[in-house]
């Protein structure tokens, strides 16, 4: 014998009523239990507000709520059948009519009547669904829930008596459950709603439909739940917020509970005690994928492969504290708090009390937050004159994430994945609760940090070791666009063999930008970007990226101005990553850049910029690695420009050099001006990069650089202008080219850097030199150290090429997968 509850959604249409009915012939239930209408119960709500005003406007919104039954119910039936369908909830609109005639007149709504004016969705619904069966052949009959459940306490949240209730639900449904298994009617019975022995209506807290199944079937001994909804089941979380929220195939009765009350919204929290009593299993399920399995909530879920069960939160909360040297060891202090809050009916979701029994802080609903300091401040008024109790405090716009599971008991580490996971996606955590029985472990976070805090945790514990990493990418042009592909290419391999989950979540040109939390087409990326994308705004861009809330998130800038590593420090400090190689954030001012390091440091975020000096080559981490092993590096000679090796290599005199700066722009070697690359200033960037990276507190106009270009071309306006300079002093170019054939070696320009000293410089680079043999967009860095003496370490090979650049970044931005905190280079 099975109880089946429908909500609003699955009874929310004509359409959605006759998947119902097909529902009911396929399963057999004995008794059904029906919500109002998707949407009514609010509508009721504010109809009876709008008449308690007095000022007429009720009328309109009675009228369009009985034009939103009427329309179902045309569409579901005949007109002549439609039209005794109306008839049957007639009397049902005149009560509910004079009713808020009545709340005009006085001019008041009390709980009491509030309760009644919200009975009229159920009442109505069981009417129309109890017809629709009927009507397609399943014999049916409305039964209203006041008739079969007795209440006390409150109106808006009545207590169920069980005894009486058991007693008055056999009398009434007695005929409905005779012994054979297709009763003579099907009774339809209005959830929500019950009333109290003198008859007064009440109802049993809004997502009360479930607990009105829940109740009959302990009452009648059911042997089965199935609570029909619009989701598949109880998922590990919310999939609103967390995208690779799933399904459970089971769930303890203790675990539901404790998953429903810290917010999980399918199943109402009371529902779980009285099947729990009975032992009666209950089954969630989608009204809109019946042959889905669903979720079933026993005394004993089948074993899981993970020691959590689900995740959920409860936003818009606020953290309270009392604290004081005058509390130490003071008897009764937590008493008088709560009993306090008790007085006022202020519910308390969470509470935390360090050992030092100085403070006492806990959570409650922010509706509840200024009634609840009043009532402090009332209740410790002497301890605070006199200075040994501090006046309360409330921090609002708090969620609190409740991680809960059998499987934690005596599993250890637990927790700590719990807050490595919040502390890896920079979140804090305002206060922590766990109780003795290992069930949950509740921490309160700043609501603004929620879909990020479950993302983060929900990773760690149901991934299975996947990681996921949610790129952002500002600038498409040669490194952006090949850095796009190589991700659309590896992303299927990554998963597979690494457990790497790579997501583009925005992307932005120098027109449009487009940004989804739910991942954009890496295959498609261009043509979401035209069609949807808007006007780009960097600013805006970085903002709508922390508004998604994402972990694991990677800033990538694939630009080459000043704009967007102004804005890096700000990503930092809010734990998102920044991979890049422009090079003007690390040398910009001094100030500038010990803020970045700074920001990089404090967050624990990881800054990625290998690419900035030797594209894909491992320039940065080697230096890195030297100098945190404790050898001190002294010098390093560097060859650090592709288009300048590119042009001293092949400048023999068969071709000009206007010719070989053209090819090497075509090759993609130059940087989008190439005056960047024969002005020296691309170098220079990137020396000073060194520099500082060996610790020396230099500018950039602190590099001497020697110049291998007429002042003519020096001052040309623009790249154009530059190259047709180039053109036109050729003569003043045949002194290198003669340097070029004349070399013992080869000639490069070399970029020295010594404790506090830059030099760049054209020189020759004879056998046995570091820089020797170096052909082509080859570069090369020596590091000479106490170590290694006079015989360097040396880092060397290509650079040239938007796909060598773009293939260290990719590796970059895979750096942020990885477990431990050593993956950045501050």
């Amino acid at each position: 014998m099975k109880v089946a509850k429908f909500g609003g959604t699955s009874v929310g249409s004509a359409a959605a009523i006759a998947n119902l009915v097909e529902i009911v012939r396929s399963r057999g239930f004995r008794v059904v239990v029906v919500s109002a209408l998707s949407g009514v119960t609010d509508k009721l709500v504010a109809l009876g507000h709008e008449a308690a005003a007095s000022d007429g406007a009720w009328t309109g919104s009675f009228e369009a709520l009985g034009e939103r039954h009427s329309g179902v119910i045309s569409a579901l039936f005949r007109p002549e059948r439609a039209e005794a369908v109306e008839a049957s909830i007639a009397a049902e609109r005149r009560e509910l009519r004079e009713l808020l005639g009545g709340l005009a007149l006085v001019g008041e709504l009390s709980p009491r009547s509030l309760d009644l004016v919200m009975s009229f969705g159920e009442r109505m619904s069981a009417t129309i669904v109890a017809a629709a069966l009927a009507d397609r052949g399943i014999p049916a009959r409305p039964v209203d829930a006041r008739s079969l459940i007795v209440v006390d306490g409150d109106f808006g949240s009545g207590r169920p008596d069980p005894a009486k209730t058991r007693e008055r639900a056999a009398s009434v449904l007695a005929p409905f459950l005779d012994a054979s298994d297709t009763p003579a009617e099907l009774p339809v019975v209005t959830g929500f709603i019950a009333a109290n022995e003198a008859g007064e209506t009440f109802t049993l807290g809004r997502g009360g439909s479930d607990y009105t199944a829940s109740i009959i079937a302990a009452a009648i001994d059911a042997e089965e739940v199935e609570i029909w909804t619009d989701v598949d089941g109880i998922l590990t979380a919310d999939p609103r917020k967390v995208r690779d929220a799933f399904s459970l195939e089971s769930i303890s009765y203790l675990e539901a509970m404790e998953l429903s009350h810290f917010g999980a919204k399918v199943i109402y929290p009371p529902t779980i005690r009285p099947a729990c009593e009975r032992g009666i299993p209950i089954r969630v399920l989608n009204s809109f994928n019946p042959g889905f399995p669903g979720t079933v909530i026993s005394g004993l879920a089948a074993p899981s492969r993970y020691p959590v069960r689900g995740i959920s939160s409860v936003s818009q909360a606020a953290l309270l504290r009392l604290q004081g040297p005058g509390m130490v060891g003071v008897t009764g202090i937590a008493g008088r708090l709560f009993g306090c809050l008790a007085r006022r009916r202020i519910n308390i979701i969470l509470i935390s009390q360090a050992s030092s029994e100085q403070s006492i802080c806990f959570a409650v609903a922010q509706h509840d937050s200024a009634s609840a300091l009043e009532a402090m401040r009332s209740e410790f008024a002497a301890e605070m004159a006199e200075g040994s109790i501090e006046s309360p405090v409330a921090e609002g716009d708090k969620t609190i994430l409740a991680v809960v599971g059998e499987g934690m008991r005596h599993s250890p580490g637990i927790s700590g994945r719990v807050f490595h996971a919040l502390g890896r996606g920079g979140i804090n955590v305002s206060a922590i609760a766990q109780g003795s029985s290992e069930l949950n472990i509740s921490s309160v976070v700043d609501s603004a940090d929620e879909a990020k805090a479950l993302t983060a945790v929900h990773d760690a514990f149901f991934r299975a070791g996947t990681r996921s990493v949610n790129v952002f990418i500002v600038g498409t042009g040669l490194i952006g666009g090949a850095l796009l592909e190589q991700m659309r290419r590896q992303r299927a391999a990554l998963l597979e063999d690494h457990a790497i989950r790579l997501e583009l979540a925005g992307v932005a040109d120098t027109k449009r930008m487009l940004l989804r939390s739910s991942g954009l087409d890496l295959a498609d990326w261009r043509a979401l970007l035209a069609s949807e994308g808007e006007k780009t705004d960097l600013a805006l861009f970085v903002e709508r990226l922390r508004e998604a809330g994402l972990p694991n998130a990677v800033f990538v800038d694939c630009t080459a101005g000043e704009d967007a590593p102004a804005l890096y420090p700000g990503l930092l400090r809010r734990s998102v990553a920044v991979a890049t190689p422009n090079k003007r954030g690390n040398s910009g001012s001094l100030a500038a850049y010990r803020e970045l390091m700074a920001a990089s440091r404090a967050a624990g975020a990881p800054y990625l910029y290998e690419t900035t000096v030797g594209a894909g080559l491992p320039v940065i981490s080697t230096l890195h690695d030297l100098r945190v092993s404790g050898d001190r590096v002294t010098r390093i000679e560097a060859a650090l420009s592709a288009t300048m090796g590119h042009i001293l290599s092949n400048y023999r005199g068969d071709r000009g050099f206007a010719s070989l700066v053209r090819e090497a722009r075509e090759k993609g070697y130059t940087e989008s001006d190439p005056r960047e690359d024969l002005l020296a200033a691309d170098i220079a960037r990137k020396a000073l990069i060194l520099a500082r990276e060996l610790g020396c507190e230099l500018e950039y106009g602190d590099v001497a650089v020697e110049p291998i270009l007429p002042r003519s071309c020096a001052e040309a306006k623009d790249p154009d202008a530059f190259l047709a300079c180039l053109e036109r002093e050729e003569p003043a170019f045949r002194a290198l080219r003669d340097r070029c054939l004349a070399a013992e070696g080869n000639l490069v320009y070399a970029a020295t850097i010594t404790e506090g000293r830059i030099t760049l410089h054209l020189r020759e680079a004879a056998e046995g030199d570091p820089l020797h043999g170096l052909h082509g967009a080859q570069n090369a860095v020596a590091f000479y150290t106490e170590r290694y003496g006079e015989r360097p370490l040396v880092v060397r090979g290509p650079v040239g090429g938007a796909q060598i650049t773009a293939g260290g970044l990719f590796a970059d931005i895979l750096r942020v997968a990885r477990s431990t905190q050593e993956w950045y280079y501050p």
